[in-house]
């Protein structure tokens, strides 16, 4: 196997010209035979005890070829690729020009390579940090919080429902005096106000009394999605079943020392102030952090092949697939929960995956340029994280991880750090 001749026939794009010598075709051949000599049935023979030369006989002397290619290529390939010193971003497209037992097998592959990146005035990048003022009301809405959580629901059976409530009723509802399918439920929980049901129902459910039959009359929107009822008048038959209100208690020391760590509420409110203010220097740093790598992609120039933007999509779709498994979601299901087909959610990463895909590049050339180096013991540490994430043993992880790509990921990791240490935050 050998590699003949290495073409750039575009930017990024090379054509590698492989050839593969009569001798090793030959056992190639070989091997196909021994491979699939036991599906091989011949007049005479037992199955799987017919001679090679006996079979090319009756079925041609190419019955093995395919086989014979296929065992053949991808380690010829691989060969090929080492051979060039190309680096390349994708799997090469492989194509067979020609095959026969007297001159071997010649092979075309198609690959694409990393491009050339160049990263200019990316030390010193000024950026702004706008960090959110929290306000008494963002407090308010917290303390909020703590009071639903701790409030209680108490059963109402000596008046009428009123708005704010929940209720228990059975329904179901007619059109033309025809009940219409989905229309119908039983011990179905309402909270009147919530805005759960299509507009005037709830509202008519207020005023009436535990044990109550009666009926509502209400008209479905115009944008409804059921076809027949879009604009319809229809009749609802209910019966109120129960009532309920939510208690909610005051905000007083009592309360928060029964539901917090604190003993006042002014002790609850000053943590719960810090907490948003430090969440909100967090979210400002961040925002400054993305601000800093739009600067760098804006700063980078490269003729980026397409395939890496398509490999990004790719991946990110595979690990969009391993987030719903676990749910018991299938592509299929998200598709149609969402209402999109498998092309329209590629579509949708697709800037993302453009940015990320040119974000590694700056940054992988950002640590060329500061010769970061990245030691055998930081590589080892990294790999222990994942184990320790995963609880897998190391030598498990290094099974699906290569050395070599972790040394780059820790080197991103520090070309991030020189940016970002090295600008400007107003």
């Amino acid at each position: 196997m050998s590699l003949k001749a290495t073409n750039n026939v575009e930017t990024n794009k090379y054509e590698l010209e492989i050839e593969v010598s009569a001798e090793q075709f030959e056992e190639a051949i070989q091997k196909a035979y021994l491979r699939e000599k036991g599906k091989i049935q011949i007049s005479g023979f037992r199955k799987g005890k017919a001679p090679r030369k006996l079979i090319e006989r009756e079925y041609g002397e190419e019955v093995f070829f395919e086989q014979a290619v296929n065992i053949l290529y991808p380690e010829a390939v691989d060969t090929a690729v080492k051979e060039s010193g190309l680096e390349i971003v994708a799997r090469p497209e492989v194509e067979v020009t020609d095959v026969s037992k007297a001159e071997g097998v010649k092979i075309k592959a198609t690959v694409f390579t990393k491009p050339e990146v160049e990263v200019k005035d990316y030390k010193g990048i000024e950026v702004e940090k706008e960090v959110k003022t929290v306000t008494d009301e963002d407090v308010d809405k917290q303390t909020e919080a703590l009071r639903e959580k701790n409030a209680r629901v108490i059963t109402v059976d000596d008046r009428a429902a009123e708005m704010g409530d929940d209720v228990v009723i059975d329904f179901e509802g007619f059109k033309d005096d025809v009940a219409f399918e989905g229309g119908k439920a039983e011990d179905f929980t309402l909270g009147l106000g919530s805005g759960q049901f299509i507009p005037g129902f709830e509202e008519q459910v207020a005023g009436h009394n535990i044990g109550e039959e009666f009926d509502i009359k209400v008209t479905f929107p115009e944008d409804y999605q059921v076809e027949d009822l879009k604009g319809a008048p229809v009749v609802f038959k209910i019966k109120l079943k129960g009532i309920s209100k939510k208690e909610v208690p005051e905000l007083d020391d009592e309360m928060v020392k029964d539901a917090t760590e604190f003993e006042t509420v002014d002790e609850y409110k000053a943590d719960v102030r810090k907490k948003l203010e430090e969440h909100a220097e967090k979210h400002a740093d961040d925002e400054v952090e993305g601000k800093i790598l739009d600067k760098v992609i804006e700063n980078m120039t490269a003729e980026i092949p397409q395939v890496m933007f398509d490999n990004r999509v790719n991946e990110m779709m595979a690990e969009l697939q391993q987030r719903l498994a676990p749910q018991g979601i299938t592509m299929e299901m998200y598709c149609k929960f969402t209402g999109q087909d498998i092309d329209s959610v590629k579509k949708a990463y697709q800037e993302q995956a453009e940015k990320q895909v040119k974000l590694r590049l700056a940054l992988e050339k950002i640590a060329q340029l500061e010769n970061v180096e990245v030691t055998d013991d930081e590589a080892a540490a990294e790999i222990q994280k994942i184990a320790d994430q995963y609880k897998m043993k190391i030598e498990e992880v290094k099974q699906y991880i290569n050395e070599e790509d972790v040394k780059k990921d820790i080197a991103v990791g520090k070309a991030v750090e020189i940016v970002k240490n090295s600008a400007v935050i107003k």
